[in-house]
């Protein structure tokens, strides 16, 4: 009973030494964690500080995503794109059995008919069902503009924010989706201009930018302008464009913007009128019109901004 007592202070004292960072026997601070083994060990004298800790992980290995796909026994994470957040179950589209066998001509038409009931059920008002549609709409622009997944779950959280406080009533579901897309897009720092939003949008730019100024203000996001130079590495990408020119595009935004000159302009006939204005500077022909289809703009706005830009930094092309 005493030594059992004794061995209990001994664990206690320990324990309080390893929460101070320190050393129970050399009082140093050395502590390391060992993840072979999974004990914490004193690097300067060697003493066992824990050992047999618990592992939450799973009781099998894999070494790749076939092998991880095939042992793991849970779903997929929660996720705000879904209005189930990804709870219900989903029948597989693949009529195999679970030894992965063909299953016979009947069963198909059985897993039919369950896989139409089972997407009927899914939403049990039409509350639920135009948060589905609204949702759906955001993955499929989301996918079409190519941009990650962070700014899918973002759009769907601030639509549902929207929803939260009743600030769709009278609004359309397409424009408050693409809206809060877009603000998802401006939040998380993806260049994706409005008429590129537009472009795949089934609403007018006039009512996504309305809703848009509309939500966040509800919503209280706090938005910084966007910077031309986001744009400049994307659209070099498209005109497959040098290096150099892109470097000098970046310079020569951030020595304009320094002094002013992209206020109240567009931020991508900017960055266009920048690679167009870089690629004369460093004797490589960009033609305007490519510039102006890549950037979503005209050609009169290319030429009239990079002609400003030229000015502003006190530079000419090599004649």
């Amino acid at each position: 009973m005493t030594r059992s007592i004794i061995d209990q202070r001994s664990t206690e004292s320990q324990s309080a030494e390893v929460e101070t960072g320190l050393c129970p026997d050399c009082e140093t601070d050395t502590i390391i964690h060992d993840p072979d083994r999974g004990e914490q060990v004193c690097a300067e004298c060697g003493l066992v500080l824990t050992e047999d800790p618990i592992d939450y992980g799973p009781e099998w290995r894999a070494f790749n995503a076939q092998e991880h796909d095939e042992l793991s026994r849970v779903g997929a994470p929660l996720t705000q794109s879904m209005h189930d957040r990804g709870l219900t179950t989903t029948i597989d589209w693949r009529n195999k059995d679970a030894n992965g066998h063909s299953m016979s001509a009947d069963k198909h038409g059985q897993l039919h008919r369950l896989r139409v009931w089972q997407e009927r059920i899914r939403t049990k008002n039409a509350g639920e069902r135009n948060l589905k549609y609204a949702l759906s709409e955001i993955d499929r622009m989301v996918s079409a503009l190519g941009v990650p997944k962070p700014v899918k779950e973002t759009a769907s959280v601030i639509y549902r924010q929207a929803l939260e406080q009743d600030l769709i009533r009278g609004r359309s579901i397409e424009g408050v989706a693409t809206s809060a897309l877009y603000t998802a897009c401006r939040k998380e720092d993806i260049p994706r201009s409005l008429e590129e939003v537009t472009s795949v949008a089934r609403v007018e730019q006039r009512e996504i930018g309305r809703t848009y100024r509309y939500i966040a203000d509800e919503l209280d996001i706090n938005l910084e302008p966007t910077n031309p130079r986001q744009f400049v590495p994307r659209f070099c990408s498209e005109l497959d464009v040098g290096t150099d020119v892109e470097t000098k595009a970046i310079e020569i935004i951030d020595r304009t913007t320094e002094q002013g000159l992209h206020s109240g302009k567009s931020p991508t006939g900017f960055a266009a009128a920048a690679i167009y204005a870089a690629g004369l500077l460093c004797d490589e022909t960009i033609p305007q019109r490519a510039v102006a289809e890549t950037a979503q703009t005209t050609v009169v706005t290319v030429r009239n901004r990079y002609r400003e830009q030229l000015e502003a930094i006190d530079q000419q092309p090599a004649t």
